[in-house]
């Protein structure tokens, strides 16, 4: 895999130089900022493996932007550049956590030769977290201990090396978007745009023009040029999320697209050439709907050369502890809220309970309870989810008394204004108030999620 250098110089020529050099030898590519603060910026848009950097820079100099890195990038491998008269200082940097240093003017064997050795130390530090993240039961953003797991782990690790066409498929809410940033993340392509798109949340006349972009006066408000998805995930990965979903001339259209890998724009008379890879997913039966006419058979052979399934929540139970504190403890962070813990009586619920919104759902139901608990502990009463209670209902008759006086339907609304509450304002939450991104998380329109926060009378600014 080509190993990504970041090299951090005010001097351009010499660090046009020292890029060509390194690419030219070895199996790098090299990206060049021309101050520390450059450098930070595209730090925080790309991963590296190795940063050569500068100590004397005007402004932020190479020790500070040494100081920021060990910070934000710990395991981030540097390599100071110094002047010969500099070599006390550049000791001082090593002290600091530079792993070396390479003198000016630069002999190109030593450069070779120290930046191979930086890199193996990069690959071995990955290597090391990596093992670390599998043996507890991590992979990247996806977590799992059970064998069905354990396997989709290994279907990541080898799909990812090569550049052909993914198709994930699995139930709702068992982590295909994280699959995808996956198999992303390991290619040669990481450092290029993932770019995801919900395709069944976009209506079809719009479908086209994002995906493939317009010409000025393609349509009505075409008013000037527009790069589509595919132009914007041009070197890098495409995801194309509930692919099941599309209209059939979309279907047509994206076979053309992976047959030519070529795409023309709304209006435009010429195609354009593009290389990307594309990672597809789907919830449907693929088959059945290829047998009712409504997927196109030679779209469904292209798009399915390598498959991966992600197996229901309810068929890896023991996956369930370990994802219920993960998720515990990562939403207690972004909430502000202190930590957390689950019951013992909760977890066993957890467990035995069956998941038909999957890991989602999951999610969803202990962020309600993170933000519901009024103790450090969450138990079977802070979630609203009847058969949490060993089969029974953490919802007893008793939860309900205060509503024995009234008539059914007033019951009925108290009880759907109770539970709007708890679940819209976990959403809000989450989302810093924000009511598209919640809408989004809800699996709503936005419309429609300010219909049901005017009609419970929910306030998201109380959540910003």
């Amino acid at each position: 895999m080509t190993s990504q250098v970041l090299i951090v110089d005010d001097e351009k020529d010499m660090t046009r130089l020292l890029k060509k050099n390194l690419e030219l030898d070895m199996d790098c590519s090299a990206t060049m900022a021309f101050s520390a603060r450059m450098a930070v910026e595209i730090l925080e848009k790309s991963e590296f493996d190795l940063m050569l950097c500068d100590i004397r820079m005007p402004g932020m100099d190479g020790f500070e932007l040494l100081e920021y890195t060990r910070e934000h990038y710990p395991d981030l491998t540097v390599l100071m550049l110094t002047a010969y008269s500099s070599i006390d200082v550049a000791v001082e940097a090593i002290k600091k956590g530079a792993y070396d240093f390479i003198p000016k003017p630069f002999e190109q064997d030593e450069i070779v030769f120290k930046v191979q050795k930086a890199l193996e130390r990069s690959n071995l530090l990955k290597e090391n977290t990596r093992l670390k993240q599998e043996k507890n039961g991590f992979f990247g953003k996806l977590a799992g201990e059970s064998p069905a797991m354990r396997k989709v782990f290994e279907q990541i690790s080898m799909v990812a090396q090569s550049d052909v066409t993914v198709l994930i498929t699995g139930e709702s809410g068992t982590g295909k978007d994280l699959t995808a940033q996956s198999i992303h993340s390991l290619s040669d392509r990481k450092n290029r745009p993932f770019v995801p798109v919900n395709c069944p949340t976009i209506p079809e006349h719009i479908l086209e023009s994002e995906l493939f972009g317009y010409k000025k006066g393609a349509f009505t408000n075409a008013q000037r040029d527009k790069k589509g998805l595919f132009q914007e995930a041009d070197m890098g990965t495409l995801f194309l999320d509930e692919i099941g979903d599309i209209p059939p001339m979309i279907q047509t259209k994206l076979l053309r697209v992976l047959q030519e890998k070529q795409i023309k724009p709304l209006g435009d008379t010429k195609a354009v050439d593009i290389d990307v890879r594309i990672i597809a997913s789907t919830n449907r039966d693929l088959d059945r709907k290829i047998k009712n006419e409504e997927f196109r058979e030679d779209l469904f052979y292209r798009l399915n050369v390598l498959t991966i399934h992600l197996p229901p929540l309810r068929e890896r139970p023991t996956d369930i502890p370990l994802l219920a504190r993960h998720i515990v403890s990562a939403h207690c962070k972004k909430l502000n809220k202190g930590e957390k813990e689950i019951s013992d009586r909760l977890m066993d619920a957890l467990v035995k309970h069956t998941w038909p919104g999957n890991v989602r759902e999951l999610e969803n139901i202990l962020i309600q309870g993170i933000v519901y608990a009024e103790s450090g502990t969450i138990t079977c009463s802070d979630v609203p989810i009847g058969d949490l209670d060993s089969g029974t209902g953490s919802r007893t008759a008793a939860d309900f008394s205060s509503l024995n006086a009234l008539p059914y339907r007033e019951a009925k609304e108290e009880i759907l204004r109770q539970f709007n509450h708890q679940y819209v304002g976990a959403m809000l939450a989450i989302t810093n108030g924000n009511i598209t991104r919640a809408a989004k998380k809800c699996g709503l329109e936005r419309q429609a999620l300010q219909q049901v926060i005017k009609r419970f009378d929910i306030d998201p600014e109380q959540y910003r």
